[in-house]
């Protein structure tokens, strides 16, 4: 006598192997997205694309790298997962979108682990993204045809104060104060004339500072898009791959 064993309703091994094709998959695309991305940006002002079309460019290969990585991905997950030969049709799409599904977040848990301290930086808010030690060289710069002045380095101290304003969003009037006297010591200015100074550069570096802060929270918000449009299209070639599967099967004898 034969006894039929209707196998689990989840066949691991498809959802494992679509999941390690999907993340192969992102890993060579995203590496080839730096690729490019090195070869048209030019350290040059004049050349090579603006940071506007650099950020567009990102964000639409970030998004094709997604829908590329989870069709192969619950493609195969469907494709190779155990028939179900006495489940109802209902039954078998549900399934199938249930482990494209698991292949799709099976691979973003991969890629997360793999790429974490890049997805940190793209997500992070912080003042790295602008260039602080410019807008501090720029406060303590001698004016044309003045000779250097001549003492104590100050610009570890300045960078510290800017940075924590900036962290805080606000000069302190104190620090405003004390900002302006080493200004006006450094380079002879008149003291109304170096806090003028101080104030102009800090509202340059906050600025800066701000429109980092929005480029990071748009590229993160366009990644969760991205995520789910990743796991909606993963789903669907799940159950594509399943349907091809079901139909290849050669009729017993």
């Amino acid at each position: 006598m034969t006894t039929n064993i209707e196998a689990g309703a989840v066949s691991w091994g498809a959802v494992i192997a679509g999941a390690v094709g999907a993340a192969a998959l992102s890993l060579v695309l995203i590496l080839l997205g730096t690729g490019l991305g090195l070869a048209v940006v030019s350290p040059w002002a004049s050349e090579g694309i603006s940071g506007t079309t650099a950020g567009v460019s990102t964000v639409v290969w970030v998004t094709l790298v997604q829908l590329m990585a989870s069709v192969l991905g619950g493609y195969l997950a469907g494709r190779l997962r155990t028939r179900w030969v006495t489940v109802h049709t209902d039954e078998v799409y549900f399934r199938d979108t249930a482990h494209g599904f698991l292949a799709w977040a099976v691979a973003t848990l991969l890629m997360a682990t793999l790429l974490s301290s890049a997805i940190a930086t793209a997500v992070s808010t912080g003042v790295k993204a602008a260039p602080l030690g410019y807008f501090v060289d720029t406060l303590l710069r001698e004016a044309p045809g003045r000779p250097a002045s001549e003492g104590p380095d100050r610009t570890p101290e300045v960078t510290r104060i800017v940075t924590n304003a900036l962290a805080s969003g606000e000069l302190a009037e104190s620090d405003r104060q004390y900002l302006g006297q080493l200004v006006a010591g450094n380079l002879g200015l008149a003291p109304a004339e170096a806090e003028q100074r101080v104030t102009e550069i800090f509202g340059n570096a906050k600025k800066a500072a701000d429109d980092a802060r929005k480029a990071s929270a748009a590229l993160a918000l366009w990644l969760v898009v991205s995520l789910f449009i990743g796991a909606f299209v993963a789903s669907f070639s799940a159950t594509f791959g399943g349907r091809l599967r079901d139909s290849s099967v050669l009729p017993s004898t």
